[in-house]
């Protein structure tokens, strides 16, 4: 009689044969994450010991991960993010070495919430939780061709006192990450009520801005989601609002707020300006639509002057919920992501609109380091 390998055991398998190479986890728990999977099932809850992946070796005693352990599911370890004395926009450090990036060795795969990517987009994990306070989810997401989405800021717990970061979510799809949204928007447990992302009707009003009336955008980044928005219009997905998305560049508030000083007039005038300019136009369920980030990934010795951040940071001062999702490839085999924005509070509705966007795109492929063993590569 053949037996069935659990989804942790696979999980576990492939972190055992891919992580010596990829460096995406700095811990990892066997023992406890298939404990875990066999009491999921014997309770029968609602995740049935779903594997998971936490953002650091704090991730474990996160909201979210409570949340998803509650309602059955089984953490595998900790995942990578910048080590000490590391540029925390660059890499991040996992138990073998510096994180890369799956489909290109040589660049980064974003940060921090870097081994978090890297877990999903291989298969080591079904999804990983993540937090984002400048674009620490949907950088990593857009640069490993994964899911990645950054929850209204306030909604969920953070220890980050300057409000800028909020608790997200990395999964291979929109799809795949509904179970973050059912167990830990929705209540968590095996009793939980959790909100469903319903179905949108269709076309989504939607603005798109390539560079958010500031940015400098790698011209091939440009064309590359560009192509995909106008997939979306011919598709019938999407239907492109008359608005102009001018922001202002929110570097100096964005670093004057972190840096303990929110009361600074310049972080007060961009705040004030951004949020009157999104709340016109994300008016009537509208979405915003722009480039996850300016560039695609960078080698790991650094992003130099450029900021990967430019088109981020802006949705953390204001709070509005955003997203991540695979736009396509540049011609030297980077990935590149479309950011989507929604109203405060409609992240359900985010994740529907996200949906309806990826089944209208071409299905992310799995990038080559998900097929490979560890040894030789």
């Amino acid at each position: 009689m053949t037996r069935t390998t659990s989804a942790v055991a696979r999980a576990l398998e492939r972190i055992g044969r891919l992580d010596p190479a990829l460096h995406a986890f700095v811990e990892v728990w066997p023992d406890e994450a298939l404990a875990r999977e066999r009491e999921a099932a014997a309770r029968r809850l609602p995740l049935g010991g779903m594997p998971f992946a936490v953002k650091g070796p704090s991730g474990i005693r996160s909201f979210a991960a409570r949340r998803l352990i509650a309602a059955g599911g089984s953490p595998v370890g900790a995942t990578s993010v910048p080590g000490p004395g590391t540029h925390w926009q660059t890499w991040g450090l996992g138990a073998h070495g510096r994180t890369v990036n799956p489909w290109r060795a040589d660049r980064t795969p974003g940060g921090s919430s870097a081994g978090s990517a890297v877990a999903v987009a291989t298969g080591m994990a079904e999804l990983a939780t993540g937090s984002d306070g400048a674009g620490s989810v949907r950088i990593p997401a857009a640069w490993c061709g994964v899911f990645g989405l950054k929850t209204t800021n306030g909604l969920l717990p953070s220890p980050d006192r300057s409000g800028l970061a909020s608790a997200g979510v990395l999964a291979r799809s929109a799809a795949a990450a509904e179970p973050y949204l059912r167990h830990v928007l929705g209540g968590g447990g095996p009793d939980a009520a959790p909100a469903l992302p319903l179905p949108l009707p269709l076309p989504l009003p939607a603005v798109y801005s390539e560079d958010l009336g500031f940015a400098e955008v790698d011209p091939e980044v440009a064309a590359v989601v560009r192509a995909a928005v106008d997939r979306l219009v011919a598709a019938g997905t999407v239907r492109l609002l008359g608005r102009d998305a001018a922001l202002l560049d929110p570097v100096r508030a964005w670093t004057a707020i972190r840096g303990g000083s929110p009361d600074d007039p310049e972080a007060v005038r961009v705040r004030r300006t951004n949020d009157e300019r999104l709340d016109a136009l994300l008016a009537g369920g509208a979405l915003l639509l722009t480039p996850a980030t300016p560039n695609r990934p960078h080698g790991h010795e650094g992003p130099g002057d450029l900021y990967s951040t430019a088109l981020t940071w802006a949705f953390n001062l204001s709070g509005h919920p955003a997203a991540s999702l695979p736009a396509g490839f540049t011609g030297d085999g980077c990935p590149v992501g479309l950011q989507l924005a929604a109203a405060r509070g409609a992240d359900v509705r985010l994740l529907a609109a996200a949906r309806a966007v990826e089944d209208a795109l071409p299905a992310a492929p799995v990038p080559p380091a998900a097929g490979r063993a560890a040894a030789g590569r």
